[in-house]
């Protein structure tokens, strides 16, 4: 019997199609919502007045200054405290010594919610860019450092054993074996880091801040303008599903060879 195979881009489309129609929905159900409840705009503005609000914000540049500062601090947060959990990871999956020694202190550094620890920072660091990058390195470490443990971990000690046997050094062990093993896992990591570090930023800008979207939250509540609240959250979605679908191309890229291959055996 031959296989009928799947049109990828059909499979694109309709993908495509149910997102519009349930965002379509959504909308409508919001907007039935605001009409069958009369619920003033201070407490729940209609999908209109949101985007109108949007529009205003969009137009007098205010929106774009606080995106571009939250911005910086989640690209800044995740990739420092990415690299960071990669570098302690591959440590820990090296040494099983070191890994006992250290585990009982990054466990427990997660039992602590960010929101408890994130005025200490502020006050600490200052309100600056520093304290926000730093408390989203320190919401994105531990699923990354995780990830890079398990994928290094594991890699088949049968595998190593024969690079040994080729006389393989150090870097090229890591970079021929571990590296590409461990990719899917780090890179799954990593996905929830993206994610993560957006938290971390208005988490940061709620605590104290001047300026960002965390900071045009509380500007908004301050001043009942729901919609502006509104405005701001949509943009941090926006933001976070733009950073996912970016480690989600990173993948497509850095994995080729695990798709060309599951292709072959299909």
């Amino acid at each position: 019997m031959m296989k009928t195979q799947s049109n990828p881009l059909a499979g694109r489309r309709a993908t495509w199609a149910l997102l519009l129609v349930s965002m379509l929905a959504g909308l409508l159900l919001w907007e039935g919502v605001v009409r069958s409840s009369q619920l003033p705009a201070f407490i729940l503005p209609a999908p209109g007045q949101v985007w109108a609000r949007f529009l205003s914000a969009l137009g007098d540049g205010s929106l774009g200054r606080h995106i571009w500062v939250t911005l910086q601090e989640v690209v800044l947060g995740l990739v420092s405290g990415s690299l960071f959990a990669a570098a302690l990871g591959y440590l820990l999956a090296r040494s099983p010594r070191l890994e006992r020694m250290l585990a009982p202190y990054v466990v427990a550094s997660q039992s602590v919610p960010i929101v408890a620890i994130a005025p200490l920072l502020i006050i600490w660091f200052g309100p600056g860019l520093f304290s926000k990058v730093l408390i989203c390195a320190l919401i994105v470490f531990f699923p990354v450092l995780i990830n890079t443990v398990v994928g290094l971990q594991a890699v088949p000690q049968d595998l190593h054993d024969l690079m040994r046997s080729l006389r393989a050094s150090r870097w090229q062990t890591f970079r021929l074996l571990e590296l590409p093993a461990a990719m899917p896992v780090f890179l799954g990591g990593l996905r929830i880091g993206a994610t993560l570090s957006v938290i971390g930023a208005v988490v940061g800008e709620l605590v104290g801040a001047d300026r960002g979207l965390g900071f045009l939250i509380n500007l908004g509540r301050g001043g009942y303008d729901t919609a502006l609240v509104f405005v701001a959250v949509f943009t941090l979605i926006a933001l976070a599903l733009t950073l996912y679908g970016l480690v989600l191309l990173l993948e497509a890229r850095l994995l080729w060879w695990q798709r060309k291959s599951q292709t072959s055996e299909g």
